[in-house]
């Protein structure tokens, strides 16, 4: 099944290549020159992406990470070159078969020519150079939360400071520099928790390993701990493997299991839906005493009733990235009940968060990177 997957993913890129970088050949001057350079950043494009996760592993880190980052930009830089190319073909062949405009006067607008091309790379030059600050630009998501239950005993009752992450997808595509920046950032909130919905690692766990990545884990500053669930990268990057990485940075993983924090609250981690044999909530939460706040993390958004129904008081969630760009977002938006943002179901308090890091390629368009900022109970 997954050989079949990648099969028909491997088809459709490649198909979606011929198609854009054959009008790039015809629409560009003559030129061997020009040519050549066109093929050969046509080879390099294409094939890093699929070189980089295929045999990643065994080249030099420095050398995956140069094409897994040109590989998965392309990737999207390459859907708006589709969406602009088959735009104006397909109004080209409307125009044929239905004749709204003169025939002379749309051949001017949709044939390819090296001014119509100068034209649309530098659109999209410009369009992925803002997707780029946009995802340099992380969001401060301010979330105050009000629930029905004290931390600590009823006569002096504390409110709770949590700064949530998800999707950091440290790897090949995102160093401990940049982690090292979303530190500074955990760290200038003064939480006294830090929790991450999963997805910590990106596909491979071999240049966190490498690299100073568990040190930097070890630099957030948060009194009561850093808990993480899994996502379904810490599966794709080899569970074990992940795993063993997550405890050595000193985060505490919650796999179907829960964390009484200073006897006042319960942190709940589920299981990734990786996982065909993950508990039910229900199971998760039976014997847990529901005067206490429950808060509970599960990396993909489904199913947001069960919260309600088994007593969770905050559920904090990821996955989804908001599609990342436009007009993935509008599928997203379709797949999810609420594919980013807050939502309240009874006393339940949900928030889904497009992630502070991403997937490949760096651009967010129509959409942001954030870290959220909750404050239960706080005292107006």
């Amino acid at each position: 099944m997954k050989t079949m997957f990648f099969i028909i993913v491997f088809t459709v890129y490649l198909l979606a290549n011929f198609y854009v970088f054959r009008h790039f050949w015809i629409a560009m001057p003559p030129s061997n020159v020009g040519r050549i350079a066109l093929l050969s950043f046509a080879v390099i494009a294409v094939t890093s992406f699929f070189i980089s996760f295929l045999i990643g592993d065994s080249l030099p880190v420095g050398l995956t990470s140069l094409l897994y980052k040109v590989g998965t930009a392309w990737f999207f830089i390459l859907l708006y070159f589709l969406m602009i190319i088959a735009a104006k073909d397909l109004l080209g062949l409307s125009n044929k078969l239905l004749h709204f405009m003169p025939s002379d006067s749309i051949t001017r607008y949709t044939r390819d020519n090296w001014v119509g091309l100068g034209l649309m790379v530098g659109f999209v030059a410009l369009l992925m150079t803002c997707g780029y600050l946009k995802y340099q630009w992380k969001v401060r998501v301010d979330l105050p939360v009000q629930i029905y239950k004290t931390f600590g005993d009823t006569i002096s009752p504390r409110s709770l400071r949590i700064v949530a992450i998800t999707d950091l997808h440290l790897g090949y595509g995102i160093g401990e520099k940049e982690f090292e920046k979303w530190v500074d950032l955990i760290n200038a909130e003064n939480p006294d928790i830090v929790l991450i919905a999963g997805d910590i690692i990106d596909n491979s766990v071999r240049p966190l390993k490498k690299g100073r990545f568990a040190e930097v884990f070890h630099k957030i500053k948060a009194p009561m701990g850093i808990y993480a669930c899994p996502g379904n990268h810490e599966y794709i990057s080899g569970a074990k493997e992940s795993f063993d990485f997550i405890t050595k940075a000193g985060v505490r993983l919650l796999r179907d299991s829960v964390a009484e924090v200073d006897s006042c609250f319960y942190v709940v981690g589920r299981d990734d839906k990786s996982n065909p044999n993950r508990k039910s909530l229900k199971e998760l939460v039976a014997g847990l005493d529901h005067t206490k706040p429950i808060i509970m993390l599960d990396h993909q958004p489904y199913h947001l009733e069960e919260a309600e129904a088994n007593g969770i008081d905050i559920q904090i969630s990821g996955h989804t990235h908001q599609g990342q760009v436009w007009p993935i977002s509008m599928i997203t938006k379709k797949l999810y009940e609420r594919d980013h943002g807050f939502v309240k179901k009874g006393n339940s308090n949900i928030y889904v968060s497009s992630g502070i890091g991403i997937w490949g390629g760096k651009f967010r368009i129509g959409t942001q990177s954030e870290y959220v900022v909750i404050d239960v109970n706080k005292k107006k």
